[in-house]
């Protein structure tokens, strides 16, 4: 009777273990893919490679749907793919699992600004500066926002929060170089521009003012910057 007791507790003991490495093995092997997939898949998108970077995002996210970062990087790739709506709603997913998330709040806001939709950028950015109140990336955007929609008070007022969270950045200086001349006061605005090209001589040259796109201008405020940039 003991041999028998002793023969099962042995072969429990076997199949327990087997079943506790083989649970481990598939843990470390999900995790492994997700992070292969990840890797992948920025790899892609640092060429420009926007199809199979977000291909490869995608089978992250499925492999841990309840990752964070995982989701805010595929919504932002498909931002940087103009994407938008597909980015708006990896963002939201993201933001479902984390409504705190600083990050998905500041990216779902970029994709906001970018496609046009003020009202929205606005909200999400404020909410990004409650949530951070020493988030230059939302006073930037803020700014940005707020000269489209005519209220330049409140676009200078964000610049130079931005301004003096991040005084090495020239682009919200470029952002209150433009409320400002929207206000009138073309002789101010000209001198805070130059105060962007004291930090980036690049600024002087007005070709290089169409990279502005990428900082979240419309082609009307690199249009308008152009002009600031010509008076000078």
């Amino acid at each position: 009777m003991s041999r028998l007791f002793s023969l099962i507790l042995n072969t429990v003991s076997s199949v327990g273990i087997s079943l506790f490495l083989t649970s481990s093995f598939s843990a470390s092997w999900a995790q492994n893919s997700v992070t292969y997939y990840r890797q992948q898949g920025l790899a892609y998108r640092s060429q420009k490679l926007f199809p199979q970077a977000i291909a490869a995002l995608e089978k992250s996210v499925q492999l841990a749907p309840q990752d964070l970062n995982g989701r805010i990087i595929l919504g932002w790739t498909f931002h940087l793919a103009g994407e938008s709506k597909q980015a708006e709603r990896s963002l939201i997913q993201a933001i479902y699992i984390n409504p705190f998330s600083v990050q998905a709040f500041n990216a779902l806001g970029i994709v906001y600004l970018v496609r046009g939709d003020l009202a929205q950028a606005v909200g999400v950015h404020n909410w990004a500066a409650i949530l951070k109140p020493d988030n230059e990336i939302a006073y930037y955007n803020l700014s940005l926002a707020y000269q489209r929609l005519g209220l330049w008070h409140w676009a200078i007022a964000n610049a130079e929060i931005a301004i003096k969270l991040e005084p090495d950045n020239p682009h919200p200086i470029m952002a209150k170089a433009m409320a400002v001349w929207d206000q009138g006061d073309r002789q101010l605005a000209r001198q805070i521009f130059n105060q962007a090209i004291s930090l980036d001589g690049r600024y002087a040259d007005a070709g290089f003012l169409d990279y502005l796109n990428e900082a979240g201008f419309s082609l009307s405020q690199i249009d308008l910057s152009k002009q600031i940039l010509s008076s000078i």
